[in-house]
């Protein structure tokens, strides 16, 4: 220990003495260890989540840890302390110790955390700009190696960044980098604006040029006028102190809207662009020529006669030179830059069939051509082009091969004079050329030189050619100072920059927000080989390099502009730091007229007292003119479990930042708005306490009371706790049960006297109810008594609201009322003395549609007639008796043994035996009964013939607590009937429905015994006078079956001629089908629809027929809705068919001249053969669709075996296409396929898409892939297995029709208004990239008439 404070002292001596430091700092600085330091700042809410990297050395002295931290955190050194983050004590660190870290407790080579906090209860105060602690220029080296960065500093709240990579924050745009430089905050997918932008910024004579440009006002609206907007970012740049800035104002100058700022386009393609919307706007202005003079440069474009020399050219300008890197064919790409450039020039010699016809000669001569160069610009913009295509892949890839580029690029080799030395050589014209006429070389070069003498940056002037090849080649030699990368792969990557400073000659790396240093040039060079995208040239001319304007050599409309915007950072400056002292905290507030919890943000300054934030939220929530203020307060509140967990009595003139625990960017609580009568006086709610919400139950009335509020502690015993609750609410503690309700319908008695409320599980928020009374219910078992089946009863019932049908035959005022000898009297209907006229009349009807169904039917029918008869007869007797509600039994078991008139003698369901006889019923019955079953469905539901199907699987129901109904209901079903049979679904139960019967014919409802009650009430909607609608309360374990026989009276039918649809949001209704599933998922308030129409039995699906049409223009059409059976065969379900699509749809075809097939979406599948079984042969489930096809002939498909498809010629010396003509194959030959299409040369074609997979005759024969040698359908790349398929075929000696351009485009007018009316698109190319475009008139006009 001694040997070690040894050496640590001898560091201090050594540190002490400057020459010693310099030699330690040379001799061992690599092997002195180093502190890692993370500092979290809990100063403020937004940054208690980020942390302080340092990483030190280890003799860093504790003042300097301070030092380092304030120049990071963007504090004043002084104003803030740091504490261990380890140990629970907290003491602060000597700010005065010049001690080293080592000596003050550090460890080297580990991680060690400390906390930034408040100095003496008040807020560090934040840098000022003079300070220098927001720039660079202050912090010398050695401090600069002590960070590891970035490290962002974030005093403010947070901001709407759309762009959400993990290292771009809000946070770090605050505080200006280290570099002097500021970032561009990435919106989105902005990265390729953000580089073009910087590297604009960068260029010294773009830079002066905007400056000196003055904005008119007056002349246009600065959000849209494009060089403003680039004005304003530049002067931001120069002068702001953030880090990072936004170019939502810059874009929003192009026109473009949010959705732009996700779309990423090419570099080059945007600087073409913004150089174009440049141009546009500096019309008539000084500037208007300005992209010309910087950028613009001028080549020769060529071709030479071999022969005679005689030269044709044209002259164009061009603001970038694109350069191949990777030839076409070759694997081998250029080397570097000068290469490229000479590949870029080097002329092609036109020979063989390319010859060029020669106008001195007249005849086709070998020639050569080619580019020259004429001149450069001033700022030379090369392009490498690294996006390709791949003809093997068919896909764009990217090209990462390494193309060098030197610092300095002498161009002057690239200037061509050759053909200038030749005195054969004229110049001649082609259209469209700058510089046009006939004459002689020396004659065109005195033209061009002339007219860009004056204002281009290297030219050719007027002198011989001798001269100009004897020019130096300094005039020629370019230095680099931008390279633009492009990281990643054709189909996406990011961009950034790599620039360098006219004013220091250092590079920097402008990588979105974030802006460092590049060590060496080298390093630039040799890394960014392999992905430079833009390389940018200034030519080195010391007569024309600009320097940047300093700020004190602004023109004063831009010292303006600056001032405007520093006072608007100023300001923003002050409201984050009023933001970073807001308290934010949800408040609540039962509004005394609404009588609703509101809800909203209470937004205080930690400095305002609780009783300036109480007036706060007494405004806030509206209050004013409605209760007195004096009346208010708040409260701690949790409002999940609806707890009041504290008041402040006497805090009045408290702080809310000490009263909340300081700013916090949440809060694990909430603050609740109290209000209270003027004669009342408000209860103190102290910590600890839980709040107990007491219902008082009434045995007689069987009624529970509304909620008394009571607080107790964990603590108190059971005896205690029934004092408290003795003193609210009156009762007498000696006789009073105490049933806690822990969670939902868990109900425990409370009777151990001294059992704390914590032991029986009491929590924040609890609701109990309390009895007492001198009843002998109190003796019984609690699952046996009274008190538990009235709780579980009221624990178990909703409220519903039932639609009933507008053409119901019962109606609720036609019904006789039956007085009750109960209490309930006032509840009851007033009904009708019956219904049975109504339910005849529509069998009646139904008679009459059935008159063409077979004798054996018509005396099934007849019979079905007679048994609905009796059945309203017996529902007529049932209907005196009182209907209006089915109690839970709450008597006595003796007095439940014994029938009176004051219970209800209508339970659950009735006794319906001798409604519905259980009588065993053979296969050729079943199939007789259900070939009726789908007429009387549409005879009840004809208006209601679209209706779904829904929950018809097999499984349970989901609920939202993630239990199934099963369980639910079993766990929660009534004790007092353990004894009874009970209906559950089992695994056998496979089918979409369950039987409303079970084996023997009676009702599976009739053992259930479930609360039900139903009274009518009126619509506040108003819609339509006939709407009949009912409130029911029902218990929520009885099951579909006996909800709908409980249904039977008010409807007016028996419960399986309606049916039941749960109306959803945006009134979608689903019907309930699972008569065996119960009302588990429903809730309080759920709206149901009665529909007349026969309910689905056991094993039956609703089934939607569409009619396929297959050369129609559209080949699919809704025909009906019918039902099928599992175990029916298709001609059943054919035999079915017929009345109905005659009586419905007009259509009369015999049995052997349709078919049924699968429909898949809109694609016609596989045919369905007579014998097929549903369930069996055919999947068959809810809501299910099949195509009905009419047939010109007698069914040609017999077996499985065989292959139907829809074939199609293509007829190119036509340009057309026939019609579909099915071909039923016997295998999958397409030898057999040719001897049915008659033709031998044939060539085949999948159709694509969804049928009848149209395309335009433009593409047909050449944009898609025809199989020649396919000699199996159901092998690659073909695999036609099913039914259905499109094949189109064409004969592979048939030439394609020649078209005039005329032609074509009128076929193409054709074509595209035939596609557009069908439905199909014109084109089946990928989708296009969306084009760059910047709109001069601040965005783009949308036509009307477009989506």
């Amino acid at each position: 220990m001694n040997e070690k404070l040894f050496s640590f002292s001898v560091v201090e001596m050594i540190l002490s003495s400057a020459y010693a430091f310099v030699h330690l700092q040379i001799e061992s600085a690599a092997e002195e260890p180093r502190v890692l330091c993370i500092v979290q700042d809990t100063t403020n809410a937004k940054t208690v989540n980020e942390r302080l990297t340092l990483n030190l050395p280890a003799s860093t002295t504790v003042n300097k840890l301070y030092e380092d931290v304030a120049h990071k955190a963007g504090y004043v050194n002084g104003t803030f302390c740091l504490a261990w983050a380890n140990t629970g004590a907290m003491a602060p660190l000597d700010q005065a110790s010049e001690m080293s870290m080592v000596l003050s407790g550090f460890e080297a080579g580990k991680r060690n955390f400390l906390q930034l906090t408040d100095k003496g209860g008040e807020q560090p105060q934040i840098a000022s700009d003079e300070s220098g602690t927001a720039d660079s220029s202050g912090l010398d080296d050695s401090s600069q190696g002590r960070f590891i960065g970035p490290l962002p500093r974030d005093g403010t709240v947070g901001c709407s960044s759309d762009y959400s990579s993990p290292s771009y924050s809000y946070s770090s745009i605050l505080n200006k980098s280290e570099t002097g430089y500021v970032g561009l905050v990435n919106q989105a997918m902005t990265c390729y604006l953000n580089s073009l932008l910087q590297t604009l910024f960068m260029t010294p004579e773009f830079r002066n040029a905007l400056y000196n440009w003055e904005f008119e006002e007056s002349e246009e609206d600065p959000v849209i006028s494009i060089p403003y907007q680039l004005k304003r970012l530049f002067v931001l740049l120069q002068t702001s102190k953030k880090r990072a800035i936004e170019t939502t104002d810059v874009t929003r100058s192009f026109g473009w809207d949010s959705s732009e700022a996700w779309q990423q386009h090419d570099v080059q393609e945007l600087c073409r662009v913004m150089f174009d919307a440049l141009e546009q706007k500096w019309k008539q202005t000084e500037q208007a020529d300005l992209i010309n003079q910087l950028y613009q440069g001028k080549l020769k474009d060529y071709v030479r006669c071999l022969e005679c020399g005689y030269e044709s050219w044209r002259i164009d300008t061009y603001l970038d030179i694109p350069l191949v890197i990777r030839p076409f064919g070759a694997s081998q790409a250029f080397g570097n830059v000068e290469e490229a450039l000479q590949a870029f020039i080097q002329p092609e010699t036109l020979d063989g069939p390319n010859q060029y016809f020669c106008e001195r000669c007249k005849k086709k001569c070998d020639a050569r051509k080619g580019l020259r160069f004429l001149h450069f610009p001033y700022l030379l913009t090369l392009q490498l082009k690294r996006f390709d295509f791949d003809y093997t892949t068919m896909h764009r890839i990217k090209l990462n091969d390494r193309v060098t580029f030197p610092e300095e690029l002498d161009m002057s080799p690239f200037i061509d004079v050759e053909d200038e030395k030749s005195p054969q050589t004229e110049s001649c014209t082609d259209s469209g050329a700058e510089n046009e006429g006939s004459c002689h070389s020396d004659q065109m070069s005195n033209d061009f030189s002339t007219d860009d003498a004056v204002d281009e940056g290297i030219c050719l002037d007027n002198t011989s050619s001798s001269e100009r090849v004897l020019k130096p080649k300094s005039s020629l030699t370019f230095e680099l100072f931008s390279v633009m990368v492009h990281s990643g792969s054709a189909a996406g990557g990011h961009y950034y920059a790599c620039i360098k400073s006219f004013s220091d000659s250092q590079w920097y790396s402008f990588n979105d927000q974030h802006v460092s240093k590049v060590s060496q040039l080298a390093s630039v060079l040799k890394e960014y080989s392999t992905n430079a995208y833009m390389l940018m040239y200034r030519l080195k001319d010391p007569s024309r390099n600009a320097k940047f304007l300093e700020v004190e050599d602004f023109p004063e409309h831009i010292k303006r502009l600056v001032q405007r915007e520093k006072e608007s950072e100023e300001q923003e400056k002050r409201q984050r730091e009023i933001e970073r002292n807001t308290c934010k905290i949800k408040l609540f507030c039962m509004h005394p007229v609404k009588m609703m919890m509101t809800e909203n943000k209470l937004e205080v300054h930690k400095d305002k007292t609780l009783r300036e934030a109480t007036e706060m939220a007494y405004k806030l929530m509206d209050l004013d003119g409605v209760v007195p203020l004096d009346c208010c307060r708040l409260v701690k509140y949790d409002e999940f479990h609806e707890y009041l967990e504290r008041s402040y009595e006497g805090e009045e003139d408290m702080p809310m930042g000490l009263l909340l625990g300081g700013v916090k960017s949440s809060y694990m609580f909430d603050l609740l708005l109290e209000i209270r009568r003027p004669d009342q006086v408000f209860q103190p709610y102290k910590p600890g306490e839980v709040m107990v919400k007491v219902h008082v139950v009434d045995l007689k009335s069987e009624s529970i009371a509304a909620p008394v509020s009571v607080r107790a502690y964990l603590n108190q015993t059971i005896t205690e706790f029934k004092q408290l609750i003795a003193q609210a609410t009156g009762l007498c503690a000696e006789t009073m049960r105490v049933v806690l309700e822990r969670c939902y319908n868990d109900l425990r008695l409370l009777y151990v006297p001294n059992k704390t409320l914590k032991a029986e599980g009491f929590f924040r928020s609890n609701k109990v109810f309390v009895e007492s009374s001198d009843s002998t219910d109190h003796q019984a078992v609690f699952t046996d008594s009274v008190l538990w089946k009235l709780l579980d009863q009221h624990g178990n019932t909703i409220r519903l609201f039932v639609s009933l049908p507008e053409q119901s035959p019962g109606s609720l005022a036609n019904r006789t009322s039956c007085p009750k000898a109960s209490a309930d009297s006032e509840d009851s209907f007033d009904g009708a003395k019956g219904s049975r006229k109504s339910v005849e009349a529509i069998l009646e009807e139904s008679t009459e549609k059935l008159k063409n169904l077979s004798l054996q039917q018509q005396q099934q029918q007849q019979q079905h007639q007679q048994q609905s008869s009796s059945t309203s007869d017996s529902q007529k007797s049932s209907e005196h008796s009182d209907v209006e509600h089915i109690e839970s039994p709450a008597q006595e078991p003796d007095a439940a043994s014994q029938p009176s008139q004051t219970e209800n003698s209508t339970r659950a369901a009735s006794d319906t035996e001798n409604q519905f006889p259980s009588e065993e019923r053979s296969d050729s019955d079943v199939n007789n009964d259900r070939s009726t079953s789908s007429v009387d469905s549409d005879i009840l539901s004809s208006s209601h013939s679209s209706d779904t199907l829904c929950n018809a699987d097999s499984g349970p129901l989901p609920l939202a607590n993630g239990l199934d109904s099963h369980s639910i209901t079993s766990s929660r079903r009534s004790k007092a009937h353990e004894g009874k049979k009970e209906t559950w679904d089992t695994a056998e139960d496979d089918s979409g429905t369950d039987s409303e019967y079970d084996e023997n014919g009676k009702s599976k409802a009739e053992a259930q015994y479930l609360y039900f009650k139903a009274e009518p009430y009126s619509q506040e909607d108003g819609s339509g006078e006939g709407q009949k609608c009912l409130l029911v309360h029902v218990d929520k374990r009885i099951t579909l079956a006996a909800f709908k026989q409980n249904l039977e009276p008010f409807v007016g039918v028996p419960s399986t001629q309606f049916k039941v649809f749960r109306v959803y949001a945006n009134n979608q209704e689903f019907e309930s089908v699972r008569l065996n599933e119960t009302l588990s998922s429903f809730s309080d308030d759920n709206k149901i629809t009665i529909r007349l129409g026969r309910a689905l039995k056991k094993g039956e699906y609703r089934v939607k027929v569409y009619q396929l049409l297959v050369n129609d223009p559209e080949p699919c059409k809704f025909l009906l809705d019918t039902v099928f059976a599992k175990g029916m065969t298709v001609r059943q379900s054919k035999e079915e068919l017929l009345p109905q699509l005659k009586d419905q749809c007009k259509l009369d075809i015999s049995i052997d001249r349709f078919r049924l097939r699968k429909k898949t979406w809109k694609n016609p599948g596989t045919v369905f053969l007579d014998y097929h079984v549903y369930e069996e042969d055919i999947n068959i489930s809810s809501n299910w669709e099949v195509f009905l096809e009419v047939l010109e002939e007698p069914e040609r498909m017999k077996s499985m075996s065989q292959l139907a498809v829809l074939t199609r010629r293509w007829c190119p010396a036509q340009m057309k296409l026939e019609v579909f003509r099915e071909v039923v194959l016997e295998s999958s030959s397409v030898e057999e396929l040719k001897e049915k299409v008659y033709l031998t040369a044939l060539l085949l074609l999948q159709g694509r898409g969804t049928f009848p997979c149209d395309m335009s005759v433009l593409e047909i024969h050449q944009d898609l892939d025809w199989n020649p040698k396919v000699s199996t359908l159901n092998v690659w790349p073909l695999y036609i297995c099913d039914d259905g398929a499109v094949i189109f075929y064409r004969d592979s000696t048939e030439e394609l029709m020649e078209l005039s351009e005329e032609e074509r485009n009128e076929l193409m007018k054709k074509e595209s208004s035939r596609l557009l009316k069908t439905g199909h698109r014109v084109s089946y190319s990928p989708r296009k990239e969306k084009a760059l475009k910047i709109y001069l008139d601040g965005g783009p006009t949308k036509d009307p008439g477009q989506d």
